[in-house]
């Protein structure tokens, strides 16, 4: 059994999707992070960050297992199942730059947006607005442009896609029209068609 420490975010839902793609068995704790659950001795054990989401493999390959970070979970989970991670070197290495580029700026750049969008006093969220609303509309540049061309971003189906699916997820919170970016809005409506998406979106978490 897979213990998911999660709450009703983005990377919360990129772990319960890619979950329930993978149709492993999983049951889920929630850990609420507006009443500082991720701050308690017991989940500082399994996430030294204090970030959601974590595991738990009760089935490691040593034994039981806990993992932080949705990336790492990400690859873990593929490497695991054997679905979702291809086997060669130079597709794995496609896979982990969109994954890379999922974790290292399309979650910061839009978090921010999150932030900033929330402040009632218009000269502190001004700046900071303007700022990581430019940062995150080129980023949904960069994908539109890349799915223009390709169905998925990796050569397959990967967990590149549900770590990016769990931030376009929130596209109305950053203020981003998906009918700006066709491709990015194609790609969006097929993923979110999927049954076991569906299933990983109706996860409670909250």
């Amino acid at each position: 059994m897979i213990h998911l420490y999660a709450f009703d975010t983005p990377n919360g839902r990129k772990i319960s999707v890619a979950l329930e793609e993978m149709q492993l068995p999983y049951e889920v704790t929630i850990v609420d992070i507006g009443k500082g659950e991720q701050f308690t001795e017991s989940f500082l054990r399994i996430s030294p960050n204090n970030k959601i989401p974590a595991i738990v493999d009760d089935e490691g390959p040593e034994g039981p297992l806990s993992i932080f970070e949705s990336g790492a979970i990400l690859v873990y989970l593929g490497q695991k199942s054997g679905r979702f991670w291809p086997t060669s070197i130079q597709d794995q290495a496609e896979v982990l730059q969109w994954l890379m580029f999922q974790v290292g700026g399309f979650g910061p750049m839009p978090g921010q947006v999150h932030h900033f969008i929330a402040l009632s006093n218009e000269e502190d969220r001004r700046y900071g607005l303007e700022r990581f609303q430019a940062e995150t509309r080129r980023l949904y540049g960069v994908m539109d442009r890349h799915l223009a061309q390709r169905r998925w971003f990796a050569k397959e189906l990967s967990i590149a896609d549900f770590a990016i699916l769990g931030w376009v997820w929130r596209h109305g919170r950053h203020q981003v029209d998906l009918a700006d970016y066709p491709a990015v809005a194609r790609w969006y409506a097929e993923l979110m068609a999927r049954p076991a998406v569906q299933r990983g979106f109706a996860v409670a978490l909250r």
